[in-house]
């Protein structure tokens, strides 16, 4: 696939491509970590007694 380039240009869209999945990795764990964050505010105890009015009013 690469064979066409350089031995010198492979080196750098290799590296090129890395530094994009690295990047890639980074938002995913970021956004991870907000959801996560997020979830810790939630009260289990009042949604579920809220769930559970909305299901006696339907």
């Amino acid at each position: 696939m690469l064979d066409q380039f350089s031995p010198d240009m492979q080196f750098i869209i290799v590296i090129v491509i890395i530094a994009v999945l690295f990047l890639l990795v980074l938002f995913n764990n970021k956004r991870n970590r907000k959801k996560r964050y997020d979830r810790k505010n939630r009260n289990f105890r009042r949604n579920f007694y809220e769930k559970k009015q909305n299901k006696k009013e339907d």
